[in-house]
């Protein structure tokens, strides 16, 4: 299932903030691999998610140089580590509503494609890759300086709070911990998600953020902090 070519490209041109000269970049970008045919993979979106991955580190780096100017290079690593990876890319893609635009397969469509955390970072990326190739990197780097400034602000974790849950509770026999979404506020361009995790024998615990994926880091590393597995410097 498609959404509306010319409709689509008006709605996703708005949440980008540019205004394309040539939009079959960005229908490009939009085209999962599932969409085409086996012997057309070169169609998909994938060598655009190849290049869009390199213009985000450009910008991220930058952006990193220029805003912490007597950070070293360990702790700019650590912050650059954090703002690229793919997760922080699915949740940028979930906060501007990507799914609705993207072109998937029929199988993949009905399977939840829209809302899988890999095809939303690909297709971020894919994206930033078309903004870059549209009008140049001022474009991308407007994008990415917009939707990337919330995690720029957040403190750096050395470790990933979800999977280091996960580690501790498999260790003790508890199982893997379960998330649930329990509310939402704010307005739509500032939503604040509330998440609960679960763990077997344990109270349970709530984290809120910015993005699903934010509140449940947040719920992870309160279960952890609770627990006495990390402490507050973590």
């Amino acid at each position: 299932m498609s959404p509306n070519p010319a409709s689509s490209v008006a709605a996703l041109e708005a949440r980008l903030g540019h205004r394309f000269a040539n939009d079959s970049v960005l229908h490009r970008a939009l085209r999962h691999s599932s969409a085409i045919a086996r012997n057309e993979t070169h169609l998909s979106n994938e060598r655009l998610e190849f290049m869009g991955d390199r213009v985000l580190g450009l910008v991220v780096a930058e952006w990193l140089m220029r805003d912490f100017p007597d950070a070293v290079e360990g702790e700019l690593a650590v912050r650059y580590n954090g703002l690229v990876r793919k997760e922080t890319c699915a949740d940028v893609a979930e906060r501007i509503g990507l799914g609705e635009f993207l072109v998937l397969g029929a199988g993949e469509d009905r399977a939840g494609g829209r809302k899988k955390p890999a095809i939303l970072a690909d297709a971020c990326e894919a994206v930033i890759a078309a903004l870059y190739l549209d009008g140049g990197l001022e474009p991308a780097r407007r994008f990415i300086e917009t939707e990337w400034a919330r995690f720029l602000s957040e403190p750096t974790q050395r470790v990933d709070a979800k999977t280091s849950l996960q580690e501790w509770s498999q260790k003790r026999g508890r199982g893997i911990p379960v998330y649930n979404a329990t509310g939402r506020s704010g307005p739509d361009h500032a939503p604040s998600f509330e998440v609960q995790v679960e763990i077997s024998g344990l109270k349970p615990l709530s984290g809120s953020g910015s993005s699903k994926r934010i509140a449940e880091q947040a719920a992870a590393r309160a279960m952890l902090l609770r627990e006495k597995v990390w402490n507050e410097n973590d």
